[in-house]
């Protein structure tokens, strides 16, 4: 069984709903989900707001935390996983922001730097990955595959 397949076995037992907000990955956290038969029972809804004024628009994203934090940020992060799951009306939100290259990177925030938000039930927390510079597929694969460890571990434990 693939980590998408547990994932979406896990949230129909719980009939629990999921919806992103990516913005390096372009999707590919939510095509990973639909690509599992079932998935629709558990997937409301993905938006990639690539560009800030989409996380603002759609996800709740405040400008004042992009002007503060920049929008690779833990912050950013947050706010999307938060306001996505708001917006849906899921359980889980996913918020995904990063720099995956190859030009884009910063000494401060380099190519492969992704910060993820997570909301769970309610809850947030947030983490940066610092994937390097890997090649931009290889890092969006990587903040899925993250996302999707995580989700696993977190969603079990519940």
């Amino acid at each position: 069984m693939t980590k998408a397949e547990k994932l979406v076995s896990i949230l129909s037992e719980k009939g629990w709903h999921i919806s992103f907000a990516e913005s390096c990955t372009g999707g590919l956290a939510a095509a990973g989900i639909v690509d599992v038969a079932g998935s629709s029972a558990v997937l409301n809804a993905s938006f990639v707001t690539y560009a800030n004024e989409a996380k603002i628009k759609y996800v709740d994203v405040s400008p004042e935390t992009i002007k503060l934090h920049g929008v690779v940020s833990e912050e950013v992060a947050g706010e999307m996983a938060k306001g996505v799951a708001k917006e849906t009306a899921s359980e889980v939100g996913i918020g995904i922001s990063g720099i995956a290259g190859p030009g884009g990177g910063t000494d401060r925030k380099p190519v492969g730097m992704v910060c993820f938000g997570f909301c769970i039930d309610g809850e947030v927390f947030t983490k940066t990955m610092q994937f390097g510079n890997i090649g931009r597929t290889e890092v969006r694969t990587a903040s899925v595959e993250f996302v999707y460890d995580t989700l696993l571990e977190k969603l079990s434990s519940l």
